[in-house]
């Protein structure tokens, strides 16, 4: 049942977190468009680590990781609004490339199929 609830609390915060990102003014973060990974909840629900990734590449991921890091007030407020828990969790934002990756592997797949056609 524990997992069940925690389950439906992640899929709440992804998406409550998903909207007050794209309310985020920082530059860093309004100018790439960002997606929500993966989230990795503590055991208590103390912390919550928010994997991001941008089609623009790790480096712009980055970026927008540290906007969002300067922002976490405003987002904490924000995803609270919306949803009642007994406790914010704190958010930990981590960059990475997995969409550029994903894309790479797609092309490369594409290639493959190409030559296996030829």
């Amino acid at each position: 049942m524990f997992e069940y609830k925690r389950n439906r609390i992640a899929q709440d915060i992804k998406s409550e977190l998903a909207l007050a990102i794209r309310k985020v003014r920082d530059p860093r973060v309004r100018d790439s468009l960002i997606n929500i990974v993966k989230l990795e909840f503590s055991n208590k629900l103390a912390s919550i680590k928010v994997y991001i990734s941008t089609i623009k590449g790790l480096a712009v991921a980055k970026k927008a990781a540290k906007g969002l890091r300067n922002a976490v007030g405003f987002i904490k407020k924000e995803v609270g609004k919306n949803l009642k828990l007994k406790y914010m969790p704190e958010f930990i934002f981590i960059a990475t490339d997995s969409i550029e990756y994903g894309t790479y592997i797609s092309q490369k797949l594409k290639d493959i199929r190409g030559a296996d056609e030829k």
